[in-house]
């Protein structure tokens, strides 16, 4: 009798999970956004504000992608990019990197350079594709690749209170150190 009950609980919590991942928005199949003014926006049940401009070229070193966490609608992948020393594949060779839970982490028996260096040329970043391109390129980026990118970082309030805010620093490290972009461009470098 228990294990009955057990695999049906067990069936139906599949279902559901099956079920919500089914009606999930594909990633870029973002509601259309109306502007509010030049510098905000509407997307589904949140307001997007633009906080400043963003541009980088950086190495794909790992990419995390999520379905059930609060910011998947918005933000489907996360991607820990490096740039400068840390794009370079023999400094990148001696570091094990890894990302869970929207965080990015990273681990070296030697380290190749000085900490601060890893520090202030990696980064994890919440990527919000713009348009059905960018989510294109963006679900077909694998670790390895060099990329162009270029948007907004932003800051998300949704209507139930819900807020997300960009760090706008690449000295910072730690909670609240990753970019939160509005990505307007994205291609993958020769």
């Amino acid at each position: 009798m228990f294990i009955r009950r057990l695999i049906l609980l067990a069936a139906s919590l599949l279902g559901l999970w099956m079920l919500w991942v089914i009606l999930l928005p594909a990633p870029g199949s973002l509601p259309p956004s109306t502007a509010l003014t030049p510098d905000s926006w509407r997307v589904a049940e949140h307001t997007v504000s633009v906080l400043q401009r963003f541009e980088l070229e950086a190495r794909v070193l790992a990419r995390e992608d999520y379905y059930l966490d609060r910011g998947a609608k918005l933000s489907p992948t996360d991607l820990a990019l490096g740039w400068g020393p840390m794009a370079d594949p023999e400094v990148l060779r001696h570091i094990d990197i890894s990302q869970r839970n929207r965080w990015y982490f990273w681990t070296a028996k030697q380290l190749p350079i000085a900490r601060r260096q890893i520090e202030r040329h990696s980064a994890n970043m919440h990527l919000i594709p713009a348009n059905p391109g960018v989510a294109k390129t963006l679900a077909a980026l694998k670790p390895g690749q060099q990329i162009r990118l270029s948007g907004q970082l932003v800051r998300v309030d949704g209507d139930d209170g819900y807020s997300w805010v960009s760090s706008l620093s690449r000295e910072d490290t730690g909670d609240g150190a990753c970019e939160l972009i509005w990505v307007e461009q994205l291609a993958v470098l020769p």
